[in-house]
């Protein structure tokens, strides 16, 4: 592989949110479309496991050796919106917070409520993430998307995609997201966009440790109840396991004290996990992706 595109022996600890990671044998930032097919030809060519990143939330890499190839997307950001028909058009990597403002300065309505999500496009669509009954699933027209096995390129639209609460199909199939064309409600009030998007961040940036790093949620809500009200009640705000801590500021999110350990935050979890089953009878199920661990993704 060209010396240019990837990096061997990689930390990988300030590629996630909660800052923590461990060493991938071969790292790269492709920062366009023809790179990154490139490097996933490598891959399938040197008989290499290809796993993709993006902004690194929601996402909890052990602190070991990972073998095979890391990508990052989140040099891929280019954006193109039109104002007239809503129609925009982006790169995996574009950041949600960008997105976001984006949208709200070419007077595009449906955007505001990703303002304060720590992820890329991509990573959006991959987890179907979202706040309430939002997601960005709602906007999609297609995705276009590279086969890991076969390097072939193909575009999906949205009928052939399934989304599910914190769930799209592409959690289960060898397709990797590169980009997307999406669909927001044009001629809005700019003023108002801007400034519902401002206090957004800001109802944010109150109720969550949002200058603390951390995954963004920990687990999904189970039906019919708050994964944060069910932690809250088994008296866990504040709990710490080495230099990983449940937020006390909101009980799903754990931050990470600036000494944990992926072994802390992945124990911190599973206490959770425990405490809640034992209690409530309930399971929560993490949003949180894992590497490098033995738990299914």
């Amino acid at each position: 592989m060209n010396k240019k595109n990837f990096f061997e022996n990689f930390s990988l600890s300030s590629y996630t949110t909660i800052k923590v990671g461990g060493v991938a044998e071969y790292f790269a930032e492709p920062r366009n479309l023809d790179e990154f097919s490139y490097l996933i030809k490598w891959a399938i060519s040197n008989n290499q496991r290809c796993q993709i990143i993006g902004a690194g939330s929601n996402l909890l890499i052990n602190n070991i050796f990972i073998k095979g190839l890391i990508i990052c997307t989140k040099k891929m950001k280019s954006l193109k919106i039109d104002p007239h028909t809503g129609i925009v058009e982006a790169e995996a990597g574009v950041m949600l917070p960008t997105l976001s403002n984006s949208l709200a300065k070419n007077g595009l309505q449906g955007g505001e409520w990703a303002i304060g999500i720590p992820g890329t496009l991509g990573g959006a669509i991959y987890m179907n993430a979202g706040t309430g009954n939002l997601s960005l699933a709602k906007n999609l027209i297609d995705v276009t998307v590279i086969n890991n096995e076969t390097n072939q390129k193909l575009e999906l639209e949205k009928k052939d995609i399934n989304f599910e609460y914190r769930f799209s199909s592409f959690q289960s199939n060898n397709f990797t997201i590169l980009s997307a064309r999406l669909h927001f409600e044009p001629n809005g009030n700019l003023k108002q966009l801007v400034q519902t998007t401002k206090n957004n961040l800001k109802f944010k940036r109150e109720t969550q440790p949002y200058h603390q790093p951390s995954f963004g949620s920990v687990f999904k809500n189970p039906d019919n109840n708050f994964a944060a009200k069910l932690i809250d009640d088994m008296g866990l705000k504040g709990y710490k396991i080495g230099g990983a801590e449940i937020s006390m500021m909101h009980s799903n999110f754990i931050i990470n004290n600036s000494s944990a350990s992926s072994k802390d935050i992945y124990e911190l979890i599973t206490v959770i996990q425990q405490k809640v089953l034992q209690n409530k009878g309930i399971y929560l199920q993490p949003e949180v992706r894992m590497i490098g661990f033995d738990y299914p993704n």
